[in-house]
């Protein structure tokens, strides 16, 4: 039995070595079998946050307090109480604390240099926080800024929530010169009933070298037709922010800590893609 098992297990540390091989900074791992297929979409990065750690091979943290070009109020950490794994998901909570100047604390992830993709679909399935001031995040920013500063190389916000707002989310895609004549257009969704912060939704993205479709739940709520800057390598954020030009501070009807729980996320390309 023992040796059966051994035999096992080295099967699987070979297949996930296969598989990451094969497809370089693409890692999907070989325990995912329960991943629905998608027809037409092959899965080639994935994180379902199963562990009992923040997997830093896909993910690493920025840290800094300078408000996220937005005035925004938080400083972001890599502290445990800001950003860990519970339940199967990863949980980025803001908190009100004091901590190096700044009156609250949360957490801000990407992919960069671990996970980086030119087009393809990216489902994302999470369940958002509330409350004046709140402003969490699920976006892509350029890799390698081959157009120049942002936002001259482009930003993909698959979804953003201001938090007095919970029923409403954003998908937007920001391009153009540099500030104050910079551009952005997208669109909005809002649930036809409860809020985004009474259930997990999936929050996706089909690009591709047209243009970027903006779905919640399947549903395809805004298209944009744009090609540059959207043709080179984007990496994943996921934040909360607290405060900002756009939500504006919290109020005293605000209340923490507040979290956002990200249950997966996945990107694939077109199954006929080289």
């Amino acid at each position: 039995m023992k040796q059966l098992f051994k035999t096992q297990l080295m099967y699987l540390m070979i297949l996930s070595f296969s598989i990451s091989c094969c497809k370089g900074k693409d890692t999907v791992s070989a325990l995912n079998d329960t991943i629905p297929e998608i027809p037409g979409w092959t899965l080639v990065w994935n994180d379902e946050f199963n562990g009992e750690k923040i997997d830093l091979t896909k993910w690493s943290h920025e840290v800094n307090g300078d408000g996220g070009g937005n005035n925004e109020l938080q400083f972001y950490t890599n502290l445990a109480e800001n950003s860990y794994i519970e339940g199967g998901s990863l949980i980025i909570q803001a908190l009100k604390k004091n901590y190096l100047g700044k009156e609250y604390t949360s957490a801000r992830m990407r992919t960069l240099h671990k996970g980086d993709w030119t087009y393809g679909r990216f489902d994302i399935r999470a369940k958002l926080p509330y409350g004046k001031g709140l402003w969490p995040a699920i976006w892509m920013l350029p890799t390698d800024w081959v157009y120049g500063g942002w936002p001259t190389s482009g930003e993909i916000d698959i979804m953003e929530l201001l938090g007095h707002e919970p029923n409403k989310v954003y998908g937007t895609i920001h391009y153009g010169p540099a500030w104050p004549n910079n551009q952005h257009s997208g669109g909005s969704y809002i649930l036809p009933s409860g809020t985004f912060s009474d259930d997990y939704h999936i929050f996706s993205i089909e690009w591709d070298s047209t243009g970027i479709k903006w779905y919640v739940d399947g549903f395809n709520y805004h298209t944009e037709i744009k090609g540059q800057p959207f043709d080179k390598r984007f990496h994943i954020l996921l934040n909360v922010a607290v405060g900002g030009n756009w939500p504006g501070s919290p109020n005293v009807s605000t209340v923490f800590p507040q979290k956002m729980y990200v249950d997966y996320v996945r990107v694939y390309r077109k199954t006929d893609s080289n």
